[in-house]
Formats: structure tokens, C-alpha cells, sequence
């Protein structure tokens, strides 16, 4: 039942425990106290909207940065890790493999502030030794959300 909850909640948080309880099969007590128990265990860490930007008169711009560092002895990647999520521009920090070591998603007003944020404060901190920064221009998914449906096409065939 726990995976079950879990990824329901995890396409639509805002399902009633009522149709929770319906769909898994047990009573609305259960599902109260299961998602409690997650909470509590730390498995469930919030609940969030997601919002298409895009769509709203408000200007933003939205960063990939991949970033290698240096961890120092004793202190290993979670260190330098939890130094550049403490930044409030930063929105997600993520340890990767491949060719660089982190992966900093960050937002900004414009450009310019985006490309401040690199230079002045993630390129200035000692463990890290460089950085490629990619602009997000457009999102089509996001958390396993189709953004931007296809219109259909609504034009009749014209036959000659």
C-alpha cells in the first residue's frame, strides 16, 4: 500500500484521503495515519505545486549549472554540496556521475543576475574548480507533467 500512496500523491498531492482510501482499498483512518508515518519518517519532505511560469507575467530565467568540485578530506561532496543549496537563488542540488560532480538548478530574475550568481558566488568558493552554466529556454515536461498540450487541429479537409 505504501509505494501505491506514494505515487499517487506523488502525480497529485491534492487528492482528497477520502479518494485515497477508496482507491487503495482501506479506510480514510489508514491513509491519515500512512501519510502521517511518512511525514514523520522523512519519506514524504513536502507537498508542492508546480507552476508553468511561462503562462504568468513574470519574468524569470532558470539555470542548469554542472559543477566539478574538489572535496576535501574528511568532509566528502555533502559539505560543499549543502555550502551552495544554502544560497536562496538555488532550487535543486543534485550529486551526479559523469563528467562533472554536482548539478546546481537555480533561478534569477534575468541573465545578468544568473551569470552573478556564478561568477560571485559558486565560482568563488575554493572547493569548486569549474562550472558550465545552460540556460533552461523552455520547459516541455516537468516532474512527469506534460506542460504545453498539443493543440488539435480543428480545420475541416478540403477536397478538390
Amino acid at each position: 500500500m505504501r509505494e501505491k500512496l506514494l505515487s499517487m500523491i506523488e502525480k497529485n498531492s491534492r487528492m482528497e484521503v477520502s479518494e485515497l482510501a477508496v482507491i487503495l482499498g482501506v479506510e480514510e483512518e489508514t491513509v491519515t495515519k500512512e501519510l502521517k508515518a511518512l511525514e514523520e519518517e522523512g519519506i514524504i519532505c513536502g507537498y508542492h505545486t508546480m507552476i508553468d511560469w511561462d503562462k504568468v507575467d513574470k519574468d524569470k530565467v532558470m539555470a542548469l549549472i554542472e559543477v566539478n568540485v574538489t572535496p576535501q578530506r574528511g568532509r566528502g561532496f555533502d559539505e560543499i554540496a549543502e555550502r551552495i543549496y544554502q544560497y536562496p537563488e538555488v532550487t535543486s542540488t543534485y550529486l551526479m556521475s559523469g563528467g562533472f560532480d554536482l548539478m546546481v538548478i537555480i533561478e534569477g530574475k534575468t541573465l545578468k543576475e544568473v551569470s552573478m550568481f556564478v561568477t560571485e558566488k559558486l565560482a568563488t568558493i575554493e572547493e569548486v574548480s569549474g562550472t558550465a552554466t545552460h540556460f533552461i529556454l523552455k520547459k516541455y515536461k516537468d516532474h512527469g507533467t506534460v506542460l504545453e498540450k498539443k493543440k488539435k487541429d480543428t480545420r475541416e479537409a478540403v477536397i478538390l
